[in-house]
């Protein structure tokens, strides 16, 4: 399945994936919200709240990992490893230098960050693939020339951080596998760009279980049989390895050698577009808000009309000091495509927020559809005696930001992030 711009065909010429993975994303998460946690030590997870007797690490940040700390470790483990800050200060034999904080998972507010990354990644590029709450592929062979890569995902960086306040490290190469390897390559903030022809001498030197879909478990067996690099699964016997590991075998073999033709997909259809912006600092000028929402209403209105998306929700976002979400939508009779009522309605909503010091604003439309269905009477939503309305209070961020946890590891990477899901 090939999905691009109507009227483009598809090159001759190799793809440019870009993979994008954010660096220990549920942290950087934390620090959004207390930023007197940077630069600190700091563990996500469960099981350290009073009257728990069990749980896990779902992220360590860098800080907290120099203590020997990982995903998926046991609480009680990491606690040995890294006491904590508030119980350092009431035990004279704990180092406070030595010890770091614990926050419990927010899943809501991961998703709702998670969100405001995907929706800049998809008005980048037009075919997205989200793999899970903190990365994704982007295919830009049609969009982006090679010479041009680095300095395209150098853009992305940069607009992630200021628009959104987390990093994200970037790999680019011409398939999938050596894209993902590639961001994780120089982390955090990493910039890796690995050009056609390069990708088998980029990987040669890298550790085996740095090659994609290739864990712990599988690297130790692959070091029994005296392959401990990139380099030396690629020049094995393809028939030895699949005898050992099956279909899989075949798979890794191909990967550390740079072969793999799969395409950059997007998983289904967009649940909503959004924009959002920031101000430099936060402000209570009600004109500089509505002219911002004002902005972003006809950004969105814009990108749902060239994707051919009619909208039955609109909705609002504005955030608070410190940072406080705060989301309001209302719902049409039916879908359509109206620009002036989705600035309409915005506004509207922003009315509840008069006098508020606001940091950041966004808008969005949602319950989306792409069927050539005939459109909602714009007259049937006028005459309606009331808005068959999602209530004018606090939302639910799973509702508002959507998020997927899936991923296509092989092998859990101890290093790497835990899928909220185990925490469920």
């Amino acid at each position: 399945m090939d999905e691009r711009l109507p009227g483009t065909e598809p090159s001759d010429r190799e793809q440019t994936v870009c993979h994008v993975d954010m660096d220990c994303f549920y942290a950087a998460c934390e620090r959004l919200k207390e930023p007197a946690l940077e630069g600190e030590p700091l563990v996500v997870g469960m099981g350290f709240e009073a009257g728990e007797t069990h749980g896990a690490v779902a992220t360590a940040s860098y800080e907290a990992r120099e203590f020997g700390v990982e995903s998926a470790m046991a609480i009680s483990k990491a606690l040995e490893l890294l006491p904590r800050k508030v119980t350092a200060a009431d035990d004279p034999e704990i180092d406070v230098d030595e010890a770091g904080f614990y926050r419990p998972v927010d899943m809501d507010f991961y998703q709702s960050v998670a969100a405001d990354v995907k929706e800049i990644l998809h008005d980048t590029a037009d075919t997205v693939r989200e793999v899970s709450i903190d990365e994704a592929y982007l295919d830009v062979t049609e969009t982006v020339a090679w010479d041009e890569v680095e300095s395209f995902a150098s853009d992305l960086k940069a607009r992630i951080r200021e628009e959104v306040g987390v990093e994200a490290s970037i790999g680019v190469a011409p398939t999938m596998s050596a894209a993902k390897i590639a961001s994780d390559h120089d982390k955090p903030d990493g910039l890796v760009v690995v050009e056609p022809g390069e990708v088998r001498d980029f990987l040669a030197p890298l550790d085996v279980e740095e090659v994609h879909n290739v864990g712990p478990v599988t690297a130790r067996e692959l070091r029994s049989m005296d392959i401990e690099t990139a380099g030396d699964l690629a020049a094995a016997d393809p028939d030895r390895v699949s005898e050992t590991f099956g279909e899989r075998g075949r798979e890794i073999w191909k990967y550390a050698r740079g072969e793999d033709d799969r395409s950059v997909e997007p998983v289904g259809k967009p649940k909503s577009l959004s924009r959002e912006s920031a101000f430099t600092s936060a402000t209570d000028d009600p004109e500089a808000v509505a002219d911002r929402v004002r902005a972003l209403a006809d950004d969105v209105a814009e990108r749902a009309s060239r994707k051919g998306a009619l909208y039955q929700t609109i909705g609002i976002k504005v955030v608070t000091p410190p940072f406080d979400i705060h989301t309001r939508a209302d719902s049409l009779p039916g879908p359509i495509e109206e620009p002036d009522l989705v600035e309409e309605v915005a506004l509207d909503l922003l009315t509840e927020f008069q006098g508020e010091r606001v940091r950041k604003v966004g808008v969005r439309v949602s319950n989306l559809e792409f069927a050539d269905n005939e459109q909602a009477s714009l007259d049937g939503f006028e005459n309606a005696t009331a808005r068959e309305a999602t209530p004018r209070e606090n939302r639910s961020l799973n509702e508002f930001t959507p998020g997927q946890t899936a991923t296509d590891e092989a092998d859990e990477d101890p290093s790497g992030q835990t899928s909220l899901g185990d925490f469920g």
